[in-house]
């Protein structure tokens, strides 16, 4: 099984969909236990790491991607 592309790329990505959402940073980066500040700073061009890649993209793609990422993790667990 090869990996799903992250929907998240990057902080300029995670900021076009907060606006997409109509959400504020605190809304759209709480969601994943990532401050307001931080948030800020990754929307400002500091690199995202790929744990919060992942739960971006947990949290925020559409359904199917979402789980298309979560069989694969599980997946590779028992590999």
């Amino acid at each position: 099984m090869s990996k799903p592309k992250h929907f998240i790329e990057s902080g300029k990505d995670a900021k076009l969909l907060r606006s997409k959402l109509g959400l504020n940073q605190s809304e759209f980066w709480s969601r994943i236990s990532v401050t307001q500040s931080g948030g800020s700073r990754y929307e400002s061009g500091r690199n995202l790491p790929k744990p919060v890649r992942l739960l971006l993209h947990l949290a925020y793609a559409p359904e199917k991607q979402a789980m298309a990422m979560l069989k694969f993790l599980r997946q590779s667990e028992r590999d």
